[in-house]
């Protein structure tokens, strides 16, 4: 079995790191998501004077944390797939299936998505998009432009992803064992 090329390697490694840090700093949404719960449960209860605030930023941090950690969830392997089949499979017939779904349904989906969210964020930006569901109006057009932004992530580690099937396919080797995180 050959050896990846050191090059070869520099590139998956180079946006395995980038998907990491990436994956911390998204980590860093955990604080405005538990700061305002916490606000918000002292003030209504303690208080009795509830906000009108604290919801919509927990539900603009949620989504923001939840979209910006699709590509850390795929550098660790953490999207759904059916374990009861994939397990049996080889290295090499895991390696085939990755490519070609990679080829075939993630890149072409991720990229139409992307000119089409980047287009809504834009726009969003420009007219100035305030949530209408409270008192409050927040902007949310920082969190119109999380979509992509999450694309754009997703298609940088989807190369890695995609460079370690091809490795896989064609050598029968896994390169790269992904976490395995149990339900």
């Amino acid at each position: 079995m050959t050896q990846p090329s050191p090059a070869y390697l520099a590139v998956i490694r180079a946006i395995d790191k980038f998907g990491e840090w990436s994956g911390y700093l998204v980590a860093v949404l955990c604080i405005p998501l538990i700061v305002p719960n916490v606000y918000e449960v002292v003030s209504r209860y303690a208080f009795d004077d509830p906000t009108d605030w604290a919801q919509e930023i927990t539900t603009m941090a949620y989504g923001a944390m939840f979209m910006l950690g699709a590509a850390y969830a795929l550098l660790k392997g953490a999207h759904v797939r059916t374990d009861m089949l994939w397990e049996r499979f080889s290295d090499r017939t895991k390696g085939k299936i990755d490519t070609i779904a990679y080829v075939v349904f993630f890149f072409p989906a991720i990229a139409v998505l992307f000119w089409i969210t980047l287009d809504d964020a834009q726009y969003a930006y420009s007219i100035g998009e305030r949530s209408n569901v409270s008192a409050w109006q927040p902007i949310i057009w920082p969190l119109r432009w999380c979509i992509p932004i999450t694309c754009a992530l997703l298609l940088i580690q989807g190369v890695s992803e995609l460079m370690k099937s091809v490795y896989a396919w064609r050598t029968g080797r896994e390169l790269v064992h992904h976490e395995k995180i149990e339900v």
